[in-house]
């Protein structure tokens, strides 16, 4: 896939890349690696979603964690979701459309290891996907017994 169309303009794909590693550029160093650990991907794949170049999109479901991470301003959030809608339109929509999500802040001891801080985060991060499955898998179960087993 090109970064540019037949008219010589960026893709939409392209445009909210490059709008992503504006964002990250301007922030403090070490930000794509914190991005990195809160979606549970290695540091190349941040190189990969915010290199314009790559055809990798940036899956939906870590959408919110960039924004959170990287302090998206409103206007820069609002230019990103103009150009991912337009590179995947109707994906945002189902987003949209689910159960709001809300944000937990956790504090954990510093195990004086950036290893072990590192799977201490991964651990915590797990058990709310986990939640989040679980309560996506109970939604789309209709017959399922109140109470009973998702």
């Amino acid at each position: 896939m090109s970064d540019q169309d037949a008219s010589g303009a960026a893709s939409p794909l392209a445009e909210y890349k490059a709008i992503l590693r504006a964002v990250i550029d301007s922030r403090p160093s070490g930000t794509r690696q914190r991005l990195a650990e809160a979606i549970g991907k290695n540091r190349s794949f941040i190189s990969q979603i915010v290199n314009p170049a790559y055809a990798t999109p940036i899956p939906l479901q870590h959408l919110e964690t960039i924004f959170h991470i990287c302090h998206f301003s409103p206007h820069e959030q609002q230019a990103f979701l103009t150009a991912y809608r337009a590179a995947h339109p109707g994906r945002l929509d189902e987003v949209e459309a689910q159960r709001p999500m809300r944000r937990l802040v956790v504090e954990l001891p510093d195990f004086g290891d950036p290893a072990l801080n590192a799977h201490a985060d991964r651990i915590i991060t797990g058990v709310a996907r986990g939640i989040t499955a679980l309560i996506s898998a109970n939604e789309n179960n209709d017959d399922a017994e109140p109470g009973g087993k998702p």
